[in-house]
């Protein structure tokens, strides 16, 4: 018993502080090993005028406790006391607390993919990390290159746009001066493969209209014709299809979350189609009110477009899906996605010359937004113009 009080004596003589004179909040002690550190005790009043302390130990000498005393204070007399307050806050600790504060002023669809970011990517690499003291060197190291080994650029890209959207909120509530990882770049040397050329899709269609049912053929010919994105298509009603003024116009997107309104003001749009597709919407309408009374029901013009041919009622997204795969496998024909379908209609207008401003006006996007994603394709154009222009004078 002696022994144990002797040895915690001990500890509290090596654990005592012995404040300089040089300045009344810097410190010396000695730790358990012996070694003398320093540290500093600054008191002061937070945001809401409430009485705080800001302790720091560990510290190599005295000049750089003093040094980092004076950051504290000048901090706090530059009006950035959110800065001293969150100084240890994990970005795991943050990210919560972003997360909890806005996530109801979120669409449902947005508010799932931070939340599987966040939990899956996020704070397995960068949780345990201070937050105002992460580096873009070990952000790079840390999340970024580790997540290029697992994933794609795009979804590196997803998961770093992501993060600077969690730090700029940390920017605008104080808690640091600035977004240091904005300036990163994500280079992707991988060109968009996800569309099909002109005779791909001719006999991509062909085959759908001859071997899929009337929806399946429908929903692949929308896809196609008309760039709109999988939730829109199913969020597609009749009243949104002007068949004398030959436009569709998007008003909402649906899937598993349930239907909302669009995402961006951009996607709310009107485009013109051409009579392919609404030929073959015509004879759709036919078939949805015969399909829907031998259910029971009575079709309106609010009614979803894409109606299922086994129970009368909206397809799901899951549907969409399975006929590409189905194509696919029994054509031969290179692989995509229903994304893909939108991408070979970006891509198959862009290779006729079709105006910036108007591919982004159809895709619901923004000129930046298609400059980014089809790039490659608009320089690959502007070579062949090029060649195009020498090739006309013969100079």
């Amino acid at each position: 018993m002696v022994a144990i009080m002797k040895e915690e004596s001990k500890k509290r003589k090596k654990s005592k502080k012995h404040f300089t004179s040089k300045e009344p909040e810097v410190f010396w002690y000695l730790n358990a090993k012996g070694e003398k550190l320093w540290g500093y005790r600054h008191r002061y009043y937070d945001a809401l005028k409430n009485r705080r302390e800001k302790p720091k130990q560990g510290l190599a000498s005295e000049n750089i406790a003093i040094r980092e005393l004076l950051k504290v204070k000048t901090d706090l007399i530059n009006g950035n006391v959110k800065r001293v307050d969150y100084e240890n806050i994990t970005v795991a600790e943050w990210v919560d607390t972003w997360f909890d504060a806005n996530e109801n002023d979120w669409e449902i669809s947005t508010r799932a993919q931070r939340e599987q970011a966040i939990r899956l990517v996020i704070k397995p690499l960068l949780g345990k990390e201070k937050l105002t003291r992460l580096e873009r060197s070990t952000y790079k190291r840390k999340y970024v290159n580790a997540l290029l080994k697992k994933y794609d650029p795009g979804s590196v890209q997803l998961y770093h746009n992501i993060f600077k959207i969690i730090v700029n909120a940390a920017v605008e509530e104080e808690i640091l001066p600035r977004n240091r990882f904005n300036k990163i770049v994500i280079i992707n040397d991988k060109k968009n493969e996800n569309f099909l050329n002109p005779d791909e899709l001719k006999a991509f269609l062909t085959f759908a209209k001859n071997h899929e049912c009337i929806t399946n053929y429908t929903l692949l010919l929308i896809l196609a014709f008309t760039g709109m994105r999988r939730g829109e298509m199913l969020g597609l009603q009749w009243n949104n299809i002007d068949f004398e003024n030959k436009t569709i116009s998007i008003e909402r997107t649906r899937d598993h979350h349930g239907t909302r309104k669009p995402k961006t003001k951009n996607s709310i749009r009107t485009f013109f189609v051409d009579d392919t597709i609404l030929n073959q919407l015509k004879t759709y309408r036919v078939w949805c009110k015969k399909t829907m009374l031998t259910y029971g029901n009575i079709w309106t013009e609010t009614d979803y477009v894409l109606t299922s041919e086994r129970f009368g009622t909206p397809i799901s997204e899951k549907s969409v899906s399975e006929p590409i795969k189905r194509i696919i496998k029994e054509t031969g024909i290179k692989r995509i996605t229903p994304h893909g379908l939108r991408h070979t209609h970006a891509t198959i207008m862009m290779s006729k010359g079709v105006p910036l401003n108007t591919i982004a006006d159809r895709l619901g996007n923004t000129p930046e937004m298609v400059l980014r994603v089809y790039g490659h394709s608009f320089k690959e154009l502007e070579i062949e113009s090029v060649i195009a222009f020498s090739d006309a004078v013969n100079y």
